[in-house]
């Protein structure tokens, strides 16, 4: 049985302090602050890119370990931003849940 999102994403938050990879962000400095928001952005990029490879040449294991990669990124910068990736994704699901489109070429088009 998995756990629940909001509990993984916390774990990972844990880990990123554990590690030195999040911090407390009242001690630093704005610009240390914008400094690891890129550091982590770019790293979520690399993610981003080994995701792609896999999509189109890997399994369905090694998409599912890439997509995880992207998902802690993710998480990671939502933190550094005072945010929470489970509150992001609350927000996006109810915005698209009454949203209005159609398929086309195998892509969901809102309606504008």
């Amino acid at each position: 049985m998995y756990k629940i999102f909001e509990e993984l994403e916390n774990e990972v938050v844990d880990w990123g302090f554990r590690n030195g990879i999040l911090f407390r962000t009242e001690i630093y400095s704005d610009a240390d602050i914008a400094m690891r928001k890129e550091k982590q952005i770019r790293k979520f990029s690399e993610e981003h890119d080994e995701l792609l490879d896999e999509v189109f040449y890997g399994n369905v294991d090694t998409v599912r370990d890439e997509m995880g990669d992207v998902l802690v990124t993710l998480a990671i910068q939502a933190n550094l931003w005072g945010l929470s990736l489970t509150e992001c994704l609350d927000e996006a699901y109810n915005k698209i849940n009454v949203r209005t489109g159609h398929m086309i070429d195998g892509v969901f088009v809102k309606d504008e």
